[in-house]
């Protein structure tokens, strides 16, 4: 005979007969301890309220009751233990200040440091300076519904008086608009002046300045390689104040490179006055035959025994094009590990190298901080574009024979007597036969050709270093301006 659902039995764990909603006698009836704390939690995320509706107890995590804090008992609360006095701290600043100017010297944790008291604040009314509402009133009265606005103070009596001082202030507003105009009218002329090419924009990309950010923020330490021949021509002076307000605790370092193309006392002069700046090396890039890369590496590991806390740190290259970043990171290990090349621009993205355990290079590329400044001649002489893709560059000959010395010139090309440009380009390629239809000298090869030389290091040239007694006439006139 078959049993129906409603008669089916189960087996108790006593191992007794009984249908399966009913209780024995006897039998727990209370909740364990696992149901209570789900029926808990049902009940958590509201709030308690009385009869009248008000809430008695918040929910958890929702009440707006501020905690109340609690003074940690201790007698130096009660002592003049933390005031210090004006002549230590006039001190303290002078020895911070003097550590901070100096560039062979590093000031670790400076999170540790009173540096609101060390710093004195700017007394320049100009610049904007950030309210401090919150330290001198407190928060529930500067702000929310309790919040007590206090009066403006007005300079006039009355409320006429208010009135006509807007009235005035209008007209003066006005007659400066009038004033504004005047001065942008400017007199008609007959020319225009030409657009920059496309090509002296190289460079100056938003995507090559993301990756040059990206560097930077990646960066423990921040290597600046600079050309011998023009250190104040391919350095970067926006970057540089970019680090030292946004990240002071960079490290920045100067690389003079290609110092074999210079004279030494040249590389040294150059290497003395930028390092009253920031550390300075003069290197030479090459596999086999090397200068400086010992001394390179030895600053780097002394940068990372600064960083003891840290697994590894990361090496940043940053400077103008065809300046011989990679070539610096292809020395250092010994190997070609980055694609170089004699042209600006074979670096397309950062990337990571590593150089040991505890040290990481990355390789950027060249970037061209915009200026105003800054023209074609110079833009094109420092290396920046390709020769190739510059029309008519027979134009900016005049310019490179200027700041090359006459004797190296004819000494590399083997002509002489040229008066001008154009004669030197038509010596120059009729002594090596490059000639167009009807014996026309091909200037604009000829010119390609030239420039080449001049940015690749086969023509000599350099920006000579100003002179060391120019340089204390000068510094001795800010210390008298400075003292009046």
């Amino acid at each position: 005979m078959g049993v129906g659902k409603k008669e089916k039995t189960r087996i108790s764990r006593e191992g007794s007969d009984k249908p399966g909603n009913l209780k024995l006698k006897g039998e727990n009836f209370y909740r364990d301890t696992a149901k209570v704390k789900r029926l808990k939690m049902y009940k958590e995320g509201r709030a308690q309220r009385n009869a009248q509706g008000e809430i008695t107890k918040a929910a958890s995590f929702q009440s707006t009751e501020a905690p109340t804090a609690r003074v940690e008992p201790n007698r130096r609360w009660f002592g003049n233990t933390r005031v210090i006095a004006q002549h230590t701290l006039a001190q303290f600043r002078e020895a911070l200040g003097q550590t901070a100017h100096n560039p062979y010297q590093v000031l670790l944790r400076q999170n540790k440091l009173p540096m609101s008291l060390l710093e004195e604040p700017s007394s320049n009314t100009n610049s904007a300076v950030k309210a401090q509402i919150v330290e001198t009133e407190p928060f529930d009265k500067t702000f929310g519904p309790k919040a007590q606005r206090k009066r403006p103070k007005v300079t006039v009596g009355s409320l006429d008086d208010f009135a006509e001082k807007a009235v005035q202030n209008h007209e003066d507003y006005e007659q400066k608009l009038e004033n504004q105009a005047l001065m942008s009218v400017e007199t008609p002329t007959d020319w225009i002046q030409e657009a920059r090419d496309a090509i002296f924009s190289k460079g100056q990309s938003k995507r090559i300045w993301n990756e040059l950010y990206k560097v930077i923020d990646s960066s423990d330490v921040v290597v600046h390689v600079l050309d011998a021949r023009d250190p104040v021509g391919t350095r970067c002076q926006s970057v540089e104040q970019y680090i030292k307000k946004e990240a002071p605790h960079k490290h920045l370092i100067f690389v003079l490179n290609k110092c074999d193309l210079v004279p030494t006392w040249v590389a040294a002069s150059w290497v003395k006055r930028l390092s009253k700046e920031y550390p300075t090396l003069a290197f030479h890039a090459s596999i086999n035959n090397s200068f400086g890369k010992g001394t390179l590496i030895q600053l780097l590991r002394q940068f990372s025994v600064l960083h003891q806390d840290r697994k590894q740190i990361s090496v940043g290259f940053i400077g103008y094009p065809n300046t011989g970043k990679s070539s610096i990171i292809n020395t250092v290990r010994q190997k070609k590990v980055c694609t170089v090349a004699p042209i600006p621009g074979e670096t397309k993205v950062w990337q990571y190298i590593t150089l040991m355990k505890r040290i990481y290079l990355i390789d950027c590329p060249g970037v061209v901080p915009p200026s105003t400044k800054d023209t074609e001649i110079d833009i094109l002489l420092r290396g920046v574009v390709r020769v190739e893709n510059v029309s008519n560059p027979e134009q900016y000959i005049g310019a490179m024979l200027d700041r090359c010395k006459r004797q190296h010139v004819e000494k590399t090309y083997e002509v002489s007597g040229w008066k001008n440009a154009s004669e030197f380009l038509e010596l120059i390629a009729r002594k090596s036969g490059r000639l167009l239809k009807g014996g026309e000298p091909d200037e604009n090869g000829v010119a390609k050709m030239v420039l080449n030389d001049f940015t690749r290091g086969r023509l000599p040239w350099y920006v000579a270093p100003p002179d060391d007694r120019d340089e204390d006439k000068e510094e001795d006139s800010e210390k008298v301006t400075v003292m009046t």
